[in-house]
């Protein structure tokens, strides 16, 4: 007996750090014996398998892939300028009869805007008749007559009259339409011997069956104006804005009585591109906006709420643009009486600029955050699995118990 206790003291021994730590222990195994498996509990863990991995790699691809939080901030920058491109076609508008303008707030103007905008004659079809844009404001000339009037131009004896409107020569029709318009007077081409020479009432009735393709981009100052597209050359008289419309309401003038051909001139048209800023991953809501004219009296008004946005990435580049949206309006320019007009027919975007800007963030979640979620999703999946095979199991034993009393069906 003293050997046995002796033998049972020497197994015993000294605890060590191991048999210390596996004290610890808070998953203790049983023994294979008393251990069943069953076809429930296989099935069960397969499936288990199959959506831990489904849910491991939604995680993976969820911690890779960079995305964009938006926030809302109030814009601190000041005498900005903002970049408006546009491209606009007007299937029945003559290039020679329609201008661009640009006003704001400021009391800035731009008038007849020919700095990168340029303008393309179009046929009925839509295809392109000149194969170089011609810049707004300038006639196109026919070689021959260019040639003639270059010869006149060299004359130094030569100076063309301005009719009253300038004390300097005029030497061209256009710098007689110029004279004019710093007078603020209308302008007939019919009886001006530079306009007869060039063949500015030919060229015009030339058009007058054509259409415009207007494109290119502005520099404006960051605050509520508007750009629109008018018939006639502007010009400012007595601190307002004025479009001289002869050439418009005589060409329209000749349609109704029933001398034009084709198409009548409306200020029907197709946005094929209106964007306030840099390029944007977006659709913006103007594009590819149509409108058919019926009438050219027809004023096209659209009211756009500028909102800055700013695109801020994880290597630090910044991205500054705008997004916007907008609403519209149609009227009629034509007095109720039919005598004449109350407004100015055309199309006008009207912009507002919001003093919010939207900036999105682009993130990335953490290593710990993506451990969190795998470690959540393992966990999360083998506990609901062991509930299931629990309750089969108790079922299946249920069931197998009536059937050895006699009670199963």
């Amino acid at each position: 007996m003293s050997g046995l206790r002796q033998r049972k003291g020497a197994a015993a021994g000294p605890a060590t750090v191991f048999d210390t730590i596996k004290s610890f222990d808070a998953y203790a195994k049983p023994l294979d014996d008393f251990r069943i498996k069953t076809k429930t509990g296989g099935i069960v863990t397969l499936i288990s398998f199959v959506l831990v991995a489904l849910l491991v790699i939604s995680e993976f691809v969820e911690y890779w892939t960079p995305r964009m939080e938006p926030s809302l901030v109030v814009e601190t920058a000041r005498k900005e300028r903002m970049w408006i491109d546009l491209n606009v076609t007007f299937p029945h508008m003559p290039c020679m009869l329609l201008g661009v303008d640009v006003m704001d707030v400021t009391g800035e103007q731009q008038n007849d805007v020919s700095a990168n905008i340029f303008k393309v004659r179009i046929d009925q079809m839509g295809g392109k008749i000149d194969e170089e844009a011609a810049r707004i404001g300038h006639e196109p000339i026919s070689e021959d007559k260019q040639k003639a009037l270059a010869a006149r131009r060299d004359d130094p004896s030569y100076c063309g009259s301005c009719y009253g409107s300038d004390e300097g020569c005029c030497n061209s029709c256009q710098s007689v339409k110029e004279a004019y318009g710093r007078k603020g007077w209308s302008f007939n081409p019919d009886n001006v011997e530079q306009c007869i020479a060039e063949g500015y009432i030919d060229e015009l009735a030339l058009q007058r069956n054509e259409g415009c393709l207007i494109h290119g981009h502005l520099e404006v100052n960051r605050v509520a104006g508007n750009v629109h597209f008018a018939p006639g050359k502007s010009f400012q008289q007595s601190n307002m804005h004025v479009h001289d419309v002869f050439g418009f309401v005589a060409e329209t003038s000749r349609f109704d009585e029933g001398d034009g051909k084709g198409s009548p001139i409306t200020f029907g048209h197709r946005v094929n591109k209106m964007a306030f800023g840099k390029a944007t991953p977006f659709r913006n809501p103007l594009d590819g906006v149509e409108k058919e004219g019926t009438d050219v009296t027809t004023t096209y008004q659209y009211f756009i709420k500028v909102v800055g946005t700013r695109y801020v990435f994880l290597n630090g580049t910044t991205t500054s643009t705008n997004q916007f949206s907008v609403t519209e309006h149609v009227k009629s320019a034509r007095a109720a009486d039919g005598t004449g007009m109350l407004g100015l027919p055309g199309v006008f975007f009207n912009y507002e600029i919001s003093p919010m800007t939207v900036v999105h963030t682009q993130t990335q979640r953490s290593l710990g955050s993506f451990v969190t979620g795998v470690c959540a999703v393992v966990g999360g999946i083998f506990t609901v699995a062991g509930l299931v095979d629990g309750a089969l199991y108790g079922a299946n034993r249920l069931r197998t118990g009536k059937v050895d009393l006699g009670k199963g069906s």
